[in-house]
């Protein structure tokens, strides 16, 4: 993978880390307005995770990179995205295996395995690139932060 610079998040931790990763996977945009993308068609997606927190847990790490990579490389590498319908759905628009809703369910994986942890960081800011010219960023809301 070539070193990229991503967009940074403000966050109060002590402790950053970013891992990098792609996967392989096809999709297909249920919805008239994706025109081609209606289609079933594939990218390597390339994504950055964002981690912060104050702890380290009892190996010295916020969290282990070959996890993360486990965690999503392991669920989302050569599938068909619409067949996981515990994350996606074709029929309801905000679970479209969109670039905008695949960066947040990694979001959501990722920071449901860092809440069974005991040092509980955080997962701050997911990249993700779809094609070279078209990324995504997804950053949650703080958690004080009131819709």
């Amino acid at each position: 993978m070539i070193q990229q610079i991503y967009p940074t998040v403000s966050h109060p931790y002590s402790y950053e880390l970013n891992k990098d990763l792609q996967f392989a996977a096809a999709h297909r945009i249920p919805a008239d307005q994706a025109g081609k993308c209606r289609e079933l068609h594939g990218h390597t997606y390339f994504a950055n995770i964002t981690v912060a927190g104050d702890e380290l847990d009892e190996s010295g790490f916020l969290v282990n990179f070959a996890l993360l990579k486990q965690l999503i490389h392991g669920r989302f590498d050569h599938t068909v995205l619409n067949d996981d319908t515990e994350s996606f759905s074709d029929l309801e628009a905000d679970r479209f295996p969109t670039t905008e809703v695949v960066a947040r369910t990694i979001y959501e994986l990722v920071q449901h395995h860092l809440d069974q942890t005991a040092n509980r960081p955080r997962c701050v800011q997911v990249f993700l690139r779809e094609t070279p010219t078209s990324y995504c960023l997804y950053r949650p809301k703080p958690e004080n932060a009131h819709a």
